[in-house]
């Protein structure tokens, strides 16, 4: 009896440590994530004042440009699962090697998009303004997204890069030193905003093309930040340590991390390319919808901050315990961390529908597009949960390194089921465009019943570091 009560006071000890861990995993990536997304929102409203085709141009060519940063995400993540599990294992040459493949691969898939999007931006752009609308409207807005994307491309690199040194440090538990840097650059970019869009003193206004212009300038900054910070740690990161004296890794381990890297890449590449696709569907029935999303989309990536670092954070968390080796304790903690995530969806989704009402009135627009952006909120607010529950299953699910089963939770799910949908009720229906997005967002629930399958099952619990 007295051993069986040391045990569950040291179990309970243990569960303290590691909850107190993914806060602290988790708190940066909230205050980071908040205010980039509070900061987003400004450039919204800003961009909005321009205009209400400056703010459906400039959204349009960000839904494409998404599709690119999710790529990075999930080529970073692919190896970062690596990473995570070397920390857990002490091995700073295993870190060390991840860094390296992680900046070579951001740096050749940046360079790949940069040339490719630079020559396919007015037809991308143009297949979201198929809907019916003022055709001078639909040009203006092609023109300005066409700009816009055409002047971000030229951070695309340098997303990558930071990306590689955010990622890897974000996967050793060491969230602030990003969180600094991407404060310092959300601050540049909104101080370049104020500048450049309306033209105060003295600058040229821009409108749409200085928010792009002060965007590139912020993710520079971000970059130089995390590269001196690093540098100047070494006794932190061991890992930068000789990281650039060469780029070669062992080609066993090249292998095995261009395994992990591709699947994952391709899922978050599909699965953004399945959310570029629904998002036209509901455009081709509307193109106020392309506005009114615009406002939806900014108002949920805020609300959503706590429960979207919280979902990544027990990833890490549980890519530390598996490169431990303490492969059962993963399980049981992360049932219970993944209902933490939802509590935190539970209470952000309930003042996000309090405020649906009021955010749009924020919009230099329209009240049609304002009703539909209210509605919009609403819906995806109460749906939120659902949301949190299948975020945190992913991250739990990768941390293991299972990709292909990441895939078909993920990629899988949003083309077979998700995407058909959309598309079917978007062209042989004549169904409103709120009840579509409804019906479009209520799928999360079959995504859930198989999240909660593939948790409970072992598939995912795996050791991918150990000798």
């Amino acid at each position: 009896m007295i051993m069986s009560s040391m045990g569950r006071t040291l179990s309970s000890k243990e569960d303290k440590s590691q909850y107190k861990k993914l806060i602290a995993i988790a708190i940066p990536m909230m205050v980071q994530n908040g205010i980039s997304n509070f900061v987003n929102l400004l450039d919204n409203l800003m961009i909005g004042r321009v205009g209400g085709n400056a703010l459906s141009g400039v959204a349009l060519a960000n839904q494409i440009m998404f599709v690119y940063f999710l790529m990075i995400f999930g080529a970073t993540a692919g190896v970062g699962i690596f990473t995570a599990q070397y920390h857990g294992k002490g091995d700073n040459e295993g870190i060390r090697n991840t860094f390296r493949f992680k900046i070579v691969l951001n740096t050749i898939l940046s360079a790949i998009c940069t040339v490719v999007l630079l020559f396919s931006a007015r037809f991308l752009i143009n297949l979201f303004l198929q809907g019916e609308g003022d055709p001078a409207d639909t040009a203006e807005a092609l023109d300005i997204g066409v700009r816009y994307m055409r002047i971000m491309l030229c951070s695309l690199i340098v997303s990558g890069l930071t990306q590689a040194y955010a990622g890897t440090l974000r996967d050793l538990g060491r969230t602030k030193a990003p969180m600094v840097a991407s404060v310092v650059a959300i601050l540049v970019n909104l101080l370049g905003n104020t500048l450049l869009i309306y033209g105060y003193c003295g600058f040229p206004k821009l409108g749409a093309d200085g928010a792009a212009i002060a965007t590139v300038i912020s993710r520079f900054v971000e970059l130089a930040i995390l590269i001196v910070y690093t540098g100047k740690h070494p006794t932190t990161f061991p890992f930068i340590v000789g990281a650039f004296k060469n780029i070669r890794l062992p080609r066993n381990l090249a292998k095995k991390l261009l395994f992990k890297a591709l699947p994952l890449m391709a899922n978050e590449t599909l699965w953004s390319l399945g959310m570029t696709m629904i998002n036209q569907c509901f455009s081709y029935r509307s193109y106020a919808a392309v506005e009114a999303l615009s406002i939806q989309s900014t108002i949920w990536n805020l609300m959503s901050v706590t429960f979207m670092a919280m979902g990544e954070a027990v990833g890490i968390v549980m890519g530390h315990i598996l490169g431990a080796g303490e492969l059962q304790v993963a399980k049981k903690r992360a049932v219970k961390m993944r209902w933490i995530t939802v509590l935190c969806a539970v209470v952000f989704g309930v003042l996000s529908i309090g405020i649906s009402p009021f955010f749009p009135l924020l919009y230099k627009t329209g009240d049609d597009i304002r009703h539909l952006a209210t509605g919009f909120i609403i819906i995806s607010s109460a749906l939120m949960p659902l949301g949190a529950y299948n975020h945190a299953s992913y991250f739990i699910i990768r941390s293991g390194g299972n990709a292909m089963i990441t895939v078909i939770f993920d990629a899988v799910y949003t083309w077979c089921i998700a995407v058909p949908v959309a598309f079917v009720l978007s062209r042989f229906t004549g169904i409103g465009i709120l009840y579509l997005f409804a019906i479009v967002q209520c799928l999360e629930v079959v995504k859930c019943f198989i999240a909660f399958l593939l948790v409970r099952s072992d598939m995912w619990i795996k050791n991918i570091v150990k000798e």
